[in-house]
């Protein structure tokens, strides 16, 4: 986003020490060849008026493109700016289900060598396997609180558990963006993303980045109070048929050392209490 980029990278001077890094409203309003009220209005999803909106009412490919050429967003973040600067008026029931088909639920069962679970639009955990469970205690958390965000930022044992819990944050934050894009007007999300700033000044700071990124892929490192310390590769599978339910799988490499920890893991969550 704009924080990234300073003036000089982009041929405009800096006059001097600035109260915030990155580009200034006005100026990304001058790249992109509209005017800063136009911007403003985009910004706080109002809704520009003349000529650059579409025949329905909405803000043009080009002005959104040179938007996004100027703040270099990825594709993700692209994304993301189209869904806020057109957000859809009269949107159909778009109610996620409270849980998982029973099928979703064997094809987790089936994965008995590799943690798994799935989550909802607002990332809460509706479903895990028994591997997943040990691995970080699904089944023990109250299911009020059994979300991803509110774990992470509100939970203190997360500062143990995850070692790289800065990076494992900031990921979860801008995760939550995308979906704050999608659903913006869902107001169990609004209620998360309220509670959060309220509790945690860690992820008020990080919302207010406005960092957009979607978690597909990726590795996360875990400490567990019994395996020890994991590194797991992660895959995201969208559920076919249901509204933003994702699949999560860690996949560690066949025979690592993290894949034999967890095998043991396996092993003792049949016999002793699961979860950290």
């Amino acid at each position: 986003m704009s924080v990234s980029i300073q003036p000089e990278e982009v041929g405009l001077p800096s006059h001097g020490r600035r109260r915030v890094p990155g580009l200034r409203r006005e100026e990304v309003a001058q790249l992109a060849g509209v005017s800063v009220d136009y911007y403003i209005r985009l910004e706080q999803g109002r809704g520009p008026g003349g000529p650059s909106r579409t025949k329905s009412g909405g803000v043009s490919d080009a002005v959104l493109a040179s938007i996004a050429r100027v703040l270099r967003l990825d594709d993700t973040e692209h994304a993301y700016l189209r869904t806020v600067a057109r957000p859809q008026r009269g949107k159909k029931d778009r109610t996620p289900a409270p849980g998982v088909r029973p099928g979703v639920q064997v094809l987790l069962d089936g994965m008995d060598r590799m943690p798994a679970f799935v989550l909802g639009p607002r990332m809460d955990v509706l479903a895990w396997n028994t591997l997943a469970d040990a691995l970080s205690g699904f089944s023990r958390m109250p299911p009020a609180v059994r979300n991803i965000p509110r774990h992470v930022f509100l939970d203190p044992a997360s500062r143990d558990l995850y070692p790289d819990w800065t990076a494992v944050a900031a990921q979860a934050v801008a995760n939550l963006r995308v979906t704050s894009g999608r659903d913006g007007d869902d107001p169990k999300l609004s209620a998360l993303v309220g509670e959060l700033s309220l509790q945690s000044e860690d992820f008020r700071r990080l919302w207010a980045d406005h960092e957009v990124k979607e978690c597909a892929y990726g590795v996360k490192r875990v400490r567990h109070p019994v395996a020890g310390l994991l590194t797991l590769p992660y895959e995201t599978l969208a559920v076919p048929g249901e509204l933003a339910q994702t699949i999560v799988v860690y996949t560690p490499e066949p025979g690592s050392e993290t894949a034999e920890r967890l095998a043991l893991l396996g092993s003792w969550a049949t016999t002793g209490p699961t979860g950290p």
